[in-house]
């Protein structure tokens, strides 16, 4: 691709998505995800009802009327995006491939950060990480994401989780909220997405084609594993093999 068609690209997914993360996220992102803690912010004279164990008693001393501690919420936070660029996201019947959702439903999620003034960076995993961007802040930061989602071509086409979750753990060392974009086809990551839940707040986003849900009787059916290379052949006319392959 080249940096016209590239930097095209980014500025369609930008127009596209900054509309859904004003209209259709609102003020959501803010209030489902909260600050790290409250920060002192002003004193004011007593109010009826309000929490006695707010009273600041010095001020109250030199004034002789009761006052109490103002606080508000720290809103800055940390986003991490971690989306699974396994060969899986090259799958698609029907509007748009895998890899093409889980861009858009990214770069919405990044908008809607930048808009409460929130830091983001990105994970890009197959069997490894394939890339690590550092939280930062800004409007060219979240561009940069977009074009890396784009354009970026990944040495493996495995997937791991649980190799993710615990580099995650590694260089995140205070409590981000974080969106997993995959399909979840993986194995063993369970044990290591509950320990990292604990110290995060955590959402996953399932990628998935209608198709991989319910395959259609199309008869004897070569098909190949995006990720292992396998080819083999499906009989899609067996009910049981249609269940199983869900």
């Amino acid at each position: 691709m080249d940096t016209k068609e590239l930097l095209k690209k980014v500025r369609k997914i930008e127009i596209k998505t900054r509309r859904l993360s004003d209209h259709v996220f609102g003020g959501e992102y803010h209030s489902t995800f909260k600050g790290r803690g409250m920060t002192f912010s002003e004193v004011r004279q007593y109010q009826f009802g309000d929490d006695v164990r707010n009273i600041d008693w010095n001020v109250t001393a030199r004034y002789n009327e009761p006052y109490i501690k103002v606080f508000e919420e720290e809103r800055e936070l940390t986003m991490m995006l971690m989306v699974d660029v396994s060969a899986s996201k090259l799958f698609g019947t029907k509007n748009s491939f895998k890899d093409e959702m889980a861009t858009e439903i990214a770069a919405t999620l990044a908008f809607s950060a930048t808009q409460n003034n929130d830091k983001i960076g990105l994970i890009l995993f197959t069997d490894q990480i394939e890339l690590y961007i550092p939280p930062k802040k800004g409007r060219f930061h979240v561009l940069r994401i977009i074009r890396e989602l784009l354009e970026f071509k990944p040495k493996s086409k495995q997937t791991n989780l649980d190799e993710a979750l615990k580099f995650l753990s590694n260089v995140m060392k205070k409590k981000a909220i974080v969106f997993l974009l995959s399909d979840f086809i993986s194995e063993d990551y369970k044990q290591t997405l509950k320990i990292v839940s604990n110290k995060h707040d955590i959402t996953g986003i399932r990628i998935y084609d209608q198709h991989e849900e319910t395959i259609p009787n199309l008869g004897l059916v070569q098909m190949i594993d995006e990720e292992s290379g396998e080819l083999m052949l499906v009989d899609t006319s067996s009910k049981q093999t249609r269940y199983a392959l869900r």
